[in-house]
């Protein structure tokens, strides 16, 4: 008979994997959505993810009755200070990927998520002291070896690839060493960005759209819904966090980019270089050994 402390982590487990399966497979489409904003600037979108993502948080903290507990976050200055950092990498990571996607990058973006798992098991090693497995071990030698055929072969790194898996792998590293509700630590980094936001979007942002008195409901609607399509995903993933490893975590996140892989490669149209093709060939092949290491792993602790 399981014991209730069993019971509960396999709970705990079982809820880890369904927020992990929903922010990916959310995350893999995601670039359809954007694709329909590509007249709108990088920069534009960005703000408008701020702004209604803000408001979407807000209104679900308050559903929720979680506004206690956001005020009282909120008049912790540690807190607010690694909120603030969080959410500056949360900004450059939402950049970057609109920038990507909006500018026939989807294949960077993909091998961008690709290497993400494998940056953060190298940060559970550092900060967790995860252990990592021969298999492991090889597998994050192969993910070096496909960055460095692009640097030697087409003498340039993969820097969008690298920026997107660096900035959200530090940003789930900060979430998940911070106690805080994952609705609530949300709404407060969306809160950060949103003045920096607003004044960009007055004094500096000059275009069609940018009034949305002009805009038509159409396009107003787009731009609204990209809260829910930011938030959604995001709110799913630090659930997740919050309740798997982050190595655990990282046997999740290839779902995401495969699909992105295959909308870029397939329905998109984006050219794939020989290089770049030995690249995603030795991050498959990184993520099929970790995957199936993983898999192994598991199930020989649920045997015992």
């Amino acid at each position: 008979m399981s014991s209730p402390s069993t019971l509960s982590t396999s709970d705990n487990n079982r809820s880890g994997y369904i927020n992990a399966v929903s922010a990916y497979v959310m995350w893999g489409f995601a670039p359809i959505y954007f694709k329909l904003l590509t007249d709108i600037a990088p920069g534009e979108i960005l703000i408008h993810r701020i702004l209604w993502s803000s408001v979407f948080l807000l209104l679900l903290v308050v559903v929720m009755k979680k506004l206690p507990q956001f005020i009282n976050a909120c008049q912790q200055p540690k807190i607010i200070a690694k909120l603030a950092l969080s959410a500056s990498l949360l900004a450059v990571n939402w950049f970057l990927f609109i920038w990507a996607v909006n500018n026939n990058h989807m294949l960077d973006a993909s091998l961008g998520y690709y290497i993400n798992p494998l940056f953060n098991v190298l940060l559970g090693v550092i900060f967790f002291q995860e252990r990592l497995r021969n298999n492991q071990l090889i597998a994050v030698a192969l993910a070096f070896v496909g960055v460095l055929i692009q640097l030697v072969v087409l003498g340039t790194l993969p820097i969008i690839s690298l920026a997107l898996a660096s900035s959200f792998a530090f940003y789930g590293l900060i979430r998940k060493k911070m106690q805080i509700d994952s609705f609530i630590g949300l709404l407060i980094e969306s809160l950060l960005m949103l003045p920096v936001a607003i004044i960009f979007w007055w004094f500096f942002v000059d275009s069609d759209t940018s009034n949305m008195f002009n805009n038509s409901l159409n396009l107003n609607a787009l731009l609204i819904v990209v809260g829910l399509v930011t938030t959604a995903p995001l709110l799913c993933f630090t659930a997740a966090a919050k309740r798997l490893n982050l190595s655990t975590l990282g046997f999740f996140q290839y779902m995401g980019p495969s699909i992105m892989f295959l909308l870029a490669t397939f329905y998109y149209q984006e050219q794939i270089k020989p290089a770049e093709l030995m690249t995603f060939i030795c991050i498959w092949a990184a993520l099929a050994l970790y995957s199936l290491d993983s898999w192994k792993t598991m199930k020989r602790a649920k045997m015992a």
